[in-house]
């Protein structure tokens, strides 16, 4: 496994089976060899843009030149039920939806 600034190249499929169980993703074997390999891939490409001498350059937050480009929020009547949002929802309670807890 080769590590450049903390970030590993080479994920074990170990690392893979968490990544998808935090997306909560059902993956075959199969489908968790694959995607070792392409993630490892994806991580090393991103590891060459350390490469690139960034030294000169200053930090951009608009490239557009735009301004003021909020616009006010609207409520749209979305048409779906909450029964139907439900169905696609792991857990569903008194019309809402229940999600795992992020602070101990």
């Amino acid at each position: 496994m080769s590590v450049c600034k903390g970030i590993m190249t080479n994920l074990s499929n170990d690392e893979v089976k968490h990544i998808a169980k935090l997306s909560r993703l059902e993956l075959t074997q199969e489908e968790i060899d694959k995607y070792t390999d392409q993630l490892s891939s994806v991580l090393e490409y991103v590891e060459k843009l350390n490469e690139v001498n960034t030294g000169d350059t200053e930090p951009t937050a608009n490239i557009a030149g735009l301004n003021d480009v909020f616009r006010d929020d609207e409520v749209v009547v979305s048409g779906i039920s909450h029964e139907e949002i439900g169905k696609n929802a792991p857990e569903f309670k008194d019309g809402l939806l229940v999600v795992p807890g992020v602070f101990e």
